[in-house]
């Protein structure tokens, strides 16, 4: 659920605000929805992830992946899909630290139950 929640927010706040509005998206989805730390990580991590490549290819695929193969280039890779899966790499982990610092944080104000 929290996975889906965050890749939903994620994608609709892609078109329109800036890159860092998916931290407080799955900042606030794991305060609200996350159970575990393992899950609130993964969760931030692989939706944030999905949503970055495939926003990053809706800008690349119609212009025949000019930029990225020109940025490939200049980091020296083989490949402009490298570029994609560096993109993917640091989107995810934004969103994985962002689901697992609002599920600390509501934790960390969880009245304690004896």
């Amino acid at each position: 659920m929290l996975f889906l929640i965050i890749l939903i927010l994620s994608f609709a706040s892609g078109f329109f605000l800036p890159w860092w509005v998916v931290a407080i998206a799955a900042f606030l989805a794991a305060i609200f929805v996350g159970k575990t730390a393992g899950q609130a990580f993964v969760s931030g991590f692989g939706a944030v992830f999905i949503v970055w490549v495939v926003l990053a290819l809706f800008k690349s695929i119609p212009n025949d992946h000019i930029l990225a193969k020109k940025i490939a280039v200049l980091f020296q890779l083989p490949s402009w899909w490298l570029i994609l899966i560096i993109t993917g790499l640091a989107g995810g982990l934004v969103g994985g630290f962002a689901a697992l610092s609002g599920l600390l944080v509501k934790k960390a104000f969880e009245k304690e139950q004896v």
